[in-house]
């Protein structure tokens, strides 16, 4: 028997038996009851008109203004009936005329549609403020929601990511995290990004760097190659461009205690949680994305012009009493064009970068099984005269898998990136700010490079010295997982990384001027070779109850984990010819400068716990055991830890029907996590090859001291933040204080040189001080079903001070750091103005004894670490267009330029020769000009405000208007980076640093993605 069959059969005896009570019942009673029988059997006779609607099948298509849906809920009110939508947003539902479909996704407002007669109902869903708090946040081993977090995380998404043309993770991230401070160190391609988050905790400059995890598997950010065989960056090769942004879902980075000390010592300076991109259920969905970009670089300083150079050099020799100019002097004395002029900056750095990008995937699978397979290709020039390229390929897999009995998960992903990057080997920017403006031309009538009779060294010739480097790098990682109770889950991860780079410098004969006479003999080549692998296993035990109102949550694990490391750096000189230049083996002399194996090896055992009473009250608490091989015996293991505490005040009774506090949470924190980056074997007694010969023998020569107490830094960190939401969160802020003390340092104690070495790795009784407030913002400023506006804005306030220093009057860093200032201190002279007499910078003798020495007279501090920094991102929606763009601001000081001498052959800024006498000049014979000058570069007048703002970032996308029902979805977008710089920093790019290399590029992209 059918379910309507009984239906009808359950309505027509309960209309017998209230008729019979009818009959039955006398007076009042058969009144009553015959009115009751009357109602009911309306009431029965609509129900089963209802039963008797036919029942059909609704499709459709569930979209947001970015596109497509994949895994809304749609179910029918009232009844036990749903399904979800797949990756291109569609779904099937079994609905009759009267049922009112329910659309609800995390993230998005819950969406009421009555089927009434239609058979098609497409729905565009609007995000939701209130239920962002929902979003499940990735905290490393465990997941939670954020609004029920302790701890300090900071997110971006896929959507942040997309919406930038950059090829290093770390450039995603700049300006949109509060507390993370990112500054790019060259704009040559595949250049490298450095990273604070939450200040500078470590007195050595490599001790500062955060823990990365891809998918669950460390990834070592150590710096690979060698100084020898670098390019144009002024650092090494950073690994971190193996990290393909296109394949990332989602970045988290974990500041506070409570976030960190599960990683232990690890997690001291931060952890940057990276997950891929996962297959989801849903018909074979195929993705292409390809996109070209033009770049430039940013800011270039305004130079003299060829008759305000000459006119400097012609008043420096009138300065230093010289009428007839030297030979030398060929810019001034009429061996060059005084006519000539020439924009070094444009014809050096002034070209355009070119950046092919093509992103290609294939996703899908069943409710049980998922799937994912991307692949990425990009080749960027650079704006270096010259054919040079960087190519990079990577391929990204994902697997899911979960047995018929929901017990049994499998996830498996893995990430192969290979690099090549062939650039100069010599960065142009210090010569294009420094060589006069009627230099002769780089070429002469036949082509060939011009060496104006060995008047000058042509700078294009340092671009025969090529910088060449490959990379192949993989990752992978597979989590398996059973149910083995209902509230028992046991897991364990499995990971590996292997990276591989070869690294070469090439210094052909054909460099030098021909003129020196110097044959193929003099061609040399540097190669380093860098192996590094890594292998962990973390097996977990996860286990969860329910006691009244209140949830507790508990993990248990530990990590096993290796890491081994190969070296070689090598030499060649002398080659017959420079076509075998890059073939070592035809060296005529080979030298091999170092050859190492390191292994590392790391053991911890962890735990959480956390307990959630009644979405009020939340306290979590973490422990970790650490054990590194990089301590020896006795010190090789310390134990870390943290407590969280959150208490939702919004869920209280006496709030929780507010109308304008939505949402409120006081949160805290306090732990300790450890640091062990000091390198391997640093606290053995040594040796190296010398390289010397004695007796036919190569000897050993020793190259570090034993030190068995060598032990762990300790990071202590203090946190206490509110979260508010007002306006059913359309205006959401969050305000975090942070303090953190980093003590018993890791670093070289400084040995008298009779002892043979410089240093001693040891323990040093000094304690770094971080503190510091951030602000995180979002609001809602308009929601319409066709047009949406949300904003993010971001500031930290951050202050660094070395607490304590024993013994630093007497030490090596007497001259460096000072008790109670920031340990990024610069001691430099106090300028006290010109001498209008001898036209000499003149300073502050500190110390009274008539002589301006570093040592007694640079007492002035400057503080080099920004004063504050963020970001502000606005996004808008307008129907099928989005527009997107983020501000990214600093505050803070630097040295300006100092390219050489004024009044000397070097080229300076064009306000040089604006200064009304008020510059000194000479033309390289006054002794006294020039040690001002040296003394004035390291002193209070050569302090210079970089503060900048920055259009970091813009976005405009537009989906084709097509037919959702064909399942296709077209997206053009134009995208800029660092398209508009605001400052008053004369020296070019305020965010780089380094004013001898290439500054960040300003980038101009045009794309289309096409899903089917």
């Amino acid at each position: 028997m059918n379910k309507f069959s009984l239906y009808k059969d359950r309505c027509i005896i309960m209309m017998c038996c209230l008729c019979f009570q009818m009959t039955f019942a006398s007076g009042e009673k058969k009144q009553e009851a015959r009115g009751d029988c009357f109602a009911n059997s309306l009431s029965l006779v609509s129900s089963f008109v209802g039963m008797t609607k036919i029942q059909q099948n609704i499709t459709g298509i569930v979209s947001d203004a970015n596109g497509a849906l994949n895994g809304v809920t749609v179910s029918i009110k009232g009844k036990p009936i749903n399904t979800i939508t797949d990756t291109n947003g569609q779904f099937t539902i079994a609905a009759t005329e009267g049922d009112v479909l329910v659309f609800s996704f995390v993230g998005y407002k819950e969406v009421a549609v009555a089927v009434d007669s239609r058979s098609t109902i497409n729905v565009t869903m609007q995000e939701d403020a209130t239920t962002l708090r929902e979003v499940v946040v990735n905290a490393g081993y465990y997941s939670v929601k954020d609004k029920e977090r302790t701890g300090s995380i900071s997110k971006i998404t896929s959507k942040d990511i997309e919406k930038q043309p950059v090829t290093n993770v770390l450039a995603a991230m700049q300006g949109r995290m509060a507390g993370v401070d990112i500054v790019q160190d060259s704009g040559s391609p595949g250049g490298a990004f450095s990273i604070k988050i939450r200040g500078t905790n470590s007195l050595r400059a490599d001790g500062n760097q955060p823990l990365y995890i891809i998918d669950g598997v460390p990834y070592s950010s150590e710096t690979i190659g060698s100084i020898a065989t670098s390019g144009t960056a002024p650092s090494l090769t950073s690994p971190l461009n193996s990290i393909n942004p296109s394949d990332i879902e989602s970045i988290e980075v974990l500041k506070d205690a409570d976030a960190t000390a599960i990683y232990g010592s690890r997690g001291a300076n931060g952890v940057v949680l990276i997950t891929t991109k996962k297959g989801k259920a849903g018909k074979t969905t195929f993705t292409v994305n390809g996109s070209t970009s033009v770049g430039s670089v940013t800011r270039t300083p305004k130079l003299m012009n060829t008759q305000q150079y000459l006119a400097m050099r012609q008043q420096a020799f009138a300065n230093d009493g010289i009428s007839v100019y030297p030979d030398f002097a060929y810019d001034v004395n009429g061996t060059w064009d005084a006519n000539r002029y020439t924009d070094w900056q444009k014809e050096f750095i002034g070209g355009t970068a070119e950046v092919n990008n093509l992103q290609a995937s294939v996703s899908g699978g069943s409710a049980k099984t998922q799937y994912l397979l991307s692949g990425n290709y990009r080749t960027e020039t650079t704006v270096f005269p010259g054919d040079f390229k960087y190519n990079k390929g990577a391929a990204h897999f994902n697997m899911n898998h979960t047995s018929d009995d929901d017990k049994f998960k499998l996830v498996f992903s893995a990430n192969y990136t290979a690099q090549k990057n062939n650039q100069p080997a010599t960065d142009l920017t210090a010569v294009s700010r420094t060589l006069a403006p009627n230099a002769p031309a780089l070429y002469d009538a036949d082509g060939n490079l011009n060496w104006e009779n060995s008047t000058w060294d042509n700078p294009l010739a340092t671009m025969l010295s090529e910088f060449d480097s490959n990379i192949k790098d993989l990752t992978a990682n597979t989590v398996l997982s059973y149910q083995i109770l209902k509230n028992l889950q046991a897991k364990s991860s499995f990971g590996y990384s292997d990276l591989k780079n070869t690294e070469s410098r090439t210094q052909p004969h054909t460099m030098y001027n021909p003129a020196y006479g110097l044959g193929s003999e003099f061609s040399g080549l540097s190669v380093s070779q860098t192996d590094r692998s890594t292998w962990i296993v973390e097996p977990q035990l996860n286990w969860n109850t329910t006691l009244g109102k209140g949830k507790v949550e508990a993990l248990v694990g530990s990590t096993f984990q290796q890491q081994e490391t190969n070296r070689l750096f090598m030499n060649g000189f002398g080659f017959s010819s420079n076509s075998l230049i890059h073939d070592l083996a035809s060296a005529s002399i080979k030298t091999i400068d170092l050859s190492d194996e390191t292994i590392y090896k790391y053991q911890a055992f962890f735990a959480r716990i956390n307990y959630n009473w009644n979405e009020r009250y939340l306290l979590n608490i973490t422990g970790r055991r650490d054990g590194s091989s990089r301590f020896g015996t006795g010190k090789q293991f310390a134990t870390f830890g943290a407590v969280g505490a959150a208490w939702i005040f919004s869920n209280e009774n006496f709030l929780k029907d507010n109308s304008v506090l939505s949402f409120g949470k006081l949160r805290t924190s306090y732990g300790t996590t450890g640091n062990d980056q000091i390198g391997d074997y640093q606290f053995l007694d040594t040796y190296a090859s010398s390289g010397n010969t004695y007796q036919g023998l190569i000897g050993l020569q020793p190259i570090r001291l034993f030190n068995p107490e060598f032990g762990w830094e300790t990071n202590k960190k203090f946190e206490v933040a509110l979260e508010t939401g007002f306006l059913k969160d359309r205006l959401f802020l969050t305000t975090a204080y942070y303090f953190n003390r980093s003590s018993n340092q890791l670093v070289g104690i400084p040995l008298p040189g009779t002892t043979g070495f410089g240093s001693l790795n040891a323990n040093l009784d000094a304690t770094v001080q971080n503190s510091g407030l951030e602000f995180t913002l979002r609001t809602v400023n308009i929601q319409r079903t066709n047009f949406e506006w949300t904003t993010n804005f971001n500031i930290s306030v951050s202050r660094n001070k070395l607490v304590s220093y024993p013994g630093l009057e007497s030490s090596t860093n007497a001259n460096r750091y000072i008790v109670g200032q920031p340990i990024n201190i610069i001691k430099v002279y106090n300028y006290t103005g010109m001498n209008p007499t001898t036209g000499v910078y003149e300073f502050e003798d500190v110390n009274g004894d008539g002589v301006i020495t570093s040592i007694g007279d640079r007492t002035e501090i400057v503080d080099l670490s920004p004063d504050f920094f963020g970001g502000l991102q606005n996004n808008f929606k307008y129907k099928n267009l989005q527009l997107d763009f983020l501000f990214q601001f600093v505050k803070q000081e630097t040295f300006g330029p100092t390219p050489g001498v004024p009044g000397t052959a070097v080229n300076q800024l064009a306000s040089v020769s604006n200064s009304n006498g008020q510059q000194p000049l000479t033309s390289g014979v006054n002794g006294d000009i020039i040690n001002g000058y040296f003394r004035y570069a390291l002193s209070t007048g050569n302090i210079e405000d970089a503060s900048y703002v920055r259009l970091k970032n813009i976005s405009l996308t537009y989906d084709l208007p097509l037919k959702k029902s064909k399942g296709v979805r077209c997206q053009l977008y134009l995208q800029g980076q660092n398209l508009l710089t605001f400052t008053n920093y004369s020296n070019g790019d305020p965010e780089f640093k380094f004013s001898n290399y290439l500054p960040p590029l300003k980038v101009y992209s045009a794309g289309v993605k096409l899903t089917l």
